[in-house]
């Protein structure tokens, strides 16, 4: 697997030294960069992530952030690491794109966590883009189960089944590609796209509902434990037998 490229950017050496070394322990690339001017001729090097202190120089991280935003990718993941940690600068950060912020002083392996988290979101958003682009079936035929694409209709034995927008989307999703797991990050980046503060366990409560208003196909949603969900005939099949 291909190592992810992360630009650090800060102009407190020492922290700069301390993340590179860990996140390079941890399988990461790291390049430090201690001003914005800096950060910004290293940009077209194609990082996979920005870790961005707010407080430097004459070019502040939030500028920096609007920068690349503007001129670079749109889809570039940002992590804030600052000392600037009033709910007034958190919501900045994040009205400026930012996917994370974390409040100096900060732990290492919680850093690390975070972009992982980041990182493992923002994959599932690219596969969504390439899964969008891919040609799919506008209808759905298991069994009874019928999923009409272009009309958002779910049928059971030719009776309308009433779905909320989300339900829909989420059966769509899976049943589309039956038996590929999707984790529950995959769904929420899918589904709920750039909605913000939605937790995981709101997937749960989505496909709970789910599986009981399209019974008896609802076994067919299987939860592959630790993995996600995914859409699996022969789980309804063994409701049969």
């Amino acid at each position: 697997m291909e190592k992810k490229k992360i630009l650090i950017v800060d102009d407190e050496e020492d922290l700069c030294e301390i993340l590179s070394f860990n996140l390079k322990s941890a399988g990461f690339i790291a390049d430090v960069a201690f001003s914005a001017e800096e950060a910004y001729s290293k940009l077209k090097n194609n990082y996979d992530i920005l870790l961005l202190d707010v407080m430097m120089g004459a070019i502040s991280g939030f500028k920096l952030a609007e920068l690349v935003r503007e001129d670079f990718s749109k889809d570039i993941p940002i992590i804030f690491i600052s000392a600037k940690d009033q709910e007034s600068d958190k919501l900045k950060g994040f009205n400026l794109g930012a996917d994370d912020y974390i409040s100096k002083p900060f732990s290492v392996k919680e850093v690390i966590a975070r972009v992982n988290a980041v990182l493992a979101r923002s994959s599932g958003y690219l596969n969504r883009e390439k899964r969008e682009k891919s040609p799919k079936s506008n209808f759905i035929d298991f069994k009874k189960l019928q999923i009409n694409k272009t009309n958002k209709l779910v049928t059971i034995d030719g009776k309308a089944v009433r779905l909320t927008k989300k339900e829909f989307e989420i059966l769509y999703m899976l049943a589309n590609e039956p038996h590929k797991i999707f984790s529950r990050a995959e769904i929420l980046d899918a589904i709920w796209r750039d909605e913000a503060y939605v937790l995981e366990r709101t997937v749960d409560v989505h496909i709970a509902r789910l599986r009981k208003k399209i019974e008896p196909y609802g076994t067919a949603i299987a939860n592959r434990s630790g993995y996600g969900y995914c859409f699996d005939m022969q789980e309804d099949q063994k409701t049969d037998e």
